[in-house]
């Protein structure tokens, strides 16, 4: 089943989808990255988010790549909830070994109520 132009499917398909969008596509994800660390950094992250879990800063790559990804999934939702509590929503924090469809689903909750 063919995806839709600019539908997840497109993303899938592998390298027929990649000509199909050109040379750089490979590297979007990459791009997307830094430009989502740039404005976590203007939100002051590092030392709102990170230090008050004693996490390190993450890599301008960070979620372009799957490298652990019970690892990037916890630092996933403790940004979520960071930002959710930043816009003006009390949002508890998850722990690290709650239930990740748990996680997701509150997460998500709570953007819909936005």
């Amino acid at each position: 089943e063919e995806a839709a132009p600019g539908r997840r499917g497109e993303w899938e398909r592998g390298e027929e989808g990649s000509a199909e969008r050109g040379p750089g596509a490979a590297f979007h994800m990459f791009v997307l990255m830094e430009d989502l660390l740039d404005k976590m950094k203007l939100l002051s992250y590092e030392e709102e988010a990170l230090r008050r879990h004693n996490m390190r800063p993450l890599s301008r790559h960070y979620f372009a790549l799957p490298t652990n990804p019970g690892e990037q999934f916890f630092m996933f939702c403790t940004l979520a909830a960071w930002l959710i509590s930043k816009a003006g929503h009390p949002f508890e924090q998850p722990q690290e070994y709650d239930d990740p469809n748990a996680v997701i689903s509150n997460v998500l909750s709570e953007l819909r109520s936005f």
